[in-house]
């Protein structure tokens, strides 16, 4: 008889009556179109009133620890109808009406419990955002993987950068942090990574950036044995040297207006700050043109 019961798949009711309550319940269910008594009919009714109603599945969809509050509200529900069909017979009609109203019962109750706090994306495992499930008998997490994507950070060579490994999902209090770094590419491979620090602080700082700076940094969270989420930088390290160059260059071609035109600073009250090239003496052109040249040569 327990067969029908037992292929069926798990359901709130399952999860939290255990199996001798459930046959005492259906001991003395009547099927009333042959008038015989039949536990699998009763079985049967269970899994479609309980255990594949979709609405005793949402209710049943609760924050962190109210699944025990769940075990409660359809207990106080079943065990009474326990003990009163226990050993005693009862018609099919009469199982249905009274199965039905528990379950509207648990629906109206468990309803009102605290829902999930809510994942947040992209990435982590977020147990408080888990929910239980009735199908599994346990907590579904967020189904995000560990890995954040790659967040990109240029910074000016010699300047102070800092990271912080922060999360939009609350953390455990027994978290234990790891910073690793490989140098110069950009990847998500763990192979590649070399542990730089360990401990609980979440903020890395580089004083000052250097050119081997450059690179990805992973930050791994971790609570006990178990990793949480795993978040990733990419350096960028601009070196101060071509900064220098192009703005210097930047500054001399804005130097040379169109025409042949060269701007020059001159005295407050002259009239014209603009003068032709042609009006320069060759000399001073050859002398102007070669100072840019060695600078730009200097510069690299």
């Amino acid at each position: 008889m327990a067969a029908g019961f037992l292929a069926c798949s798990l359901g709130c009711f399952q999860c939290f009556i255990k199996w001798e309550d459930s046959s005492r319940l259906c001991w003395g269910h009547v099927w009333t179109e042959y008038n015989v008594r039949n536990m699998d009919e009763c079985f049967r009714k269970l899994d479609r009133i309980f255990n594949t109603n979709e609405s005793v599945i949402e209710a049943g969809r609760v924050g962190g620890g109210y699944d025990i509050k769940l075990k409660e509200i359809l207990e106080a529900e079943i065990f009474p109808l326990v003990e009163e069909f226990d050993q005693k017979l009862h018609n099919d009609t009469v199982y249905e009406q009274r199965l039905q109203t528990a379950a509207n019962s648990f629906i109206a109750a468990a309803s009102k419990l605290p829902r999930v706090s809510g994942c947040f994306p992209p990435c982590g495992f977020q147990h408080e955002g888990a929910v239980y499930d009735c199908g599994t008998c346990r907590y579904d997490s967020c189904e995000f993987p560990l890995d954040c994507p790659i967040e990109e950070i240029e910074v000016m060579e010699n300047s102070r950068t800092k990271m912080w490994c922060n999360v939009a999902f609350a953390l455990p209090d027994d978290i234990k942090v790891i910073w690793r770094f490989t140098k110069e590419v950009k990847t998500q491979q763990l192979f590649g990574f070399k542990e730089v620090t360990v401990g609980v602080d979440r903020l890395y700082s580089i004083p000052s950036a250097e050119l081997h700076h450059q690179g990805t940094y992973q930050c791994e969270i971790y609570s006990g044995p178990r990793s949480i989420v795993r978040v990733y930088f990419y350096l960028t390290v601009t070196p101060q040297l071509v900064v220098g160059h192009t703005e210097l260059q930047e500054i001399f071609d804005l130097s040379l207006l169109p025409g042949g035109q060269l701007s020059l600073p001159v005295p407050a009250g002259s009239p014209d700050s603009i003068f032709p090239l042609s009006s320069l003496s060759p000399l001073l052109i050859i002398c102007l043109t070669s100072l840019g040249l060695l600078v730009l040569l200097s510069l690299g």
